[in-house]
């Protein structure tokens, strides 16, 4: 196990600057996530830690050693790709063993036909061949050690390069979206297969990911990145409960989050569609704001009965769409063309009754985001809050009333 940490870490392809003064601490056994859309950087950074590519500046420890200068076998992390980098030439067990074959012997009893003469060699490789074993049947794959990648399924594939990972005994796991060649199903079944190997083996893990369903599902703390820079850390309910930004809140959650335009007006009351709520901003004014809103927080009147604490949305109902236990429900908002906003409900709520409707929400649920897209705090919540006259028939599977 170790603790890795990054300290001011720069990286520039010529003019253009793709990480820009990255400073992580990962603890020691932590199972950290770095997410974001495509090009923020989040795999050279990984490729960065594993000695892959050189930073421009910053340096890199692990359990307070600098390993900058240290190539990357000598780093003490194991890296597991996308693409699984396996030798197709070679059988499951010679994959697993090549990084113990390569480190135990040397040149001359690599050679083929030296395996009838060394004793050594013999001995040494009886002892990788147990080893491989062992790492074989923590992950089951014990009857596949004859077989060629050819030969494989894409998630016998991937168990095969974690085992090639796990044969080293790394300080650190780098994976670099390891499941995105997936089908959806066996992605999720991999993923609970990831986090129990994580609490089985008490490493660190170091994950790259743009799914953020496979960053919160797994993490123990999220790394959120954008534009080569970090946005937010935090756990995986930290993200969702508290974004630090727009670009953090939108991509945490699915569905994304609803953004509704609004101003503060007097005493700094935040104003929606010129109604004013029950809660306020430390801003001038008549500045202008975002409201965030998840779509579990936007529920129907007929799921809901507006209580005088809480804020209603006139919407008419554009589409829906039926996912089983539930339906995610599109909507439009009067006299503002571009404007849609979703709520979840469960699947017994009929469509016929939400064609004009109204959308309750508690003022409370509310996020701030000021002109820059930065979080305001809300200065001020109406007080007497009630629990929401709420049909449960029409709450969606996993939802709490309060």
């Amino acid at each position: 196990m170790a603790k890795v940490e990054l300290h001011n870490l720069r990286k520039s392809f010529g003019s253009a600057e793709v990480l820009s003064d990255i400073n992580l601490s990962i603890k020691d056994g932590e199972f950290l996530t770095l997410v974001g859309p495509s090009g923020c950087g989040k795999s050279t950074l990984i490729r960065i830690i594993a000695g892959l590519e050189p930073q421009t500046s910053g340096s890199i420890s692990i359990d307070d050693q600098s390993i900058d200068h240290l190539r990357p076998h000598e780093r003490r992390v194991a890296m597991v790709f996308q693409s699984y980098a396996l030798y197709p030439h070679m059988s499951v067990f010679s994959n697993i063993a090549l990084p113990l074959t390569m480190t135990a012997l040397n040149l001359y009893e690599r050679l083929p036909l030296i395996k009838l003469l060394s004793p050594r060699r013999r001995k040494i490789m009886k002892q990788i061949g147990e080893e491989v074993k062992a790492i074989a049947a923590q992950l089951q794959i014990e009857p596949l050690l004859g077989r060629k990648p050819a030969q494989l399924s894409g998630g016998q594939r991937q168990r095969v390069a974690l085992g090639r990972a796990m044969v080293r005994h790394p300080a650190a796991f780098l994976m670099d979206e390891p499941l995105s060649n997936l089908d959806a199903k066996l992605r999720v079944h991999m993923r609970s297969e990831l986090a129990e190997l994580h609490q089985r083996l008490g490493s660190t893990f170091i994950y790259v990911t743009h799914d953020q369903v496979e960053a919160m599902t797994m993490s123990d703390r999220v790394a959120m990145m954008d534009a080569g820079k970090i946005l937010q850390l935090g756990t995986p309910d930290e993200l969702y409960a508290r974004p630090a930004n727009i670009k953090v809140a939108q991509f945490i959650g699915s569905p994304t989050i609803n953004l509704l335009p609004a101003r503060v007006g007097q005493d700094g009351q935040v104003e929606l569609s010129g109604k004013p709520l029950p809660i306020r901003a430390n801003l001038t004014e008549g500045s202008n704001i975002t409201i965030g809103i998840r779509p579990e927080a936007l529920q129907p009147e007929i799921v809901t009965h507006t209580l005088p604490h809480q804020a209603s949305l006139p919407v008419h109902l554009r589409r829906s769409e039926h996912l089983g236990s539930e339906k995610i429900l599109y909507f439009g908002v009067p006299d503002v063309e571009d404007l849609t906003v979703t709520s979840r409900v469960a699947a017994s709520v009929p469509d016929a009754s939400l064609k004009i409707t109204n959308l309750a929400f508690d003022p409370s649920a509310c996020h701030l985001f000021d002109g820059n897209g930065e979080r305001i705090e809300v200065a001020a919540v109406a007080s007497g809050r009630q629990s929401a006259n709420i049909d449960k028939r029409f709450l969606p599977t996993g939802s709490h009333v309060s």
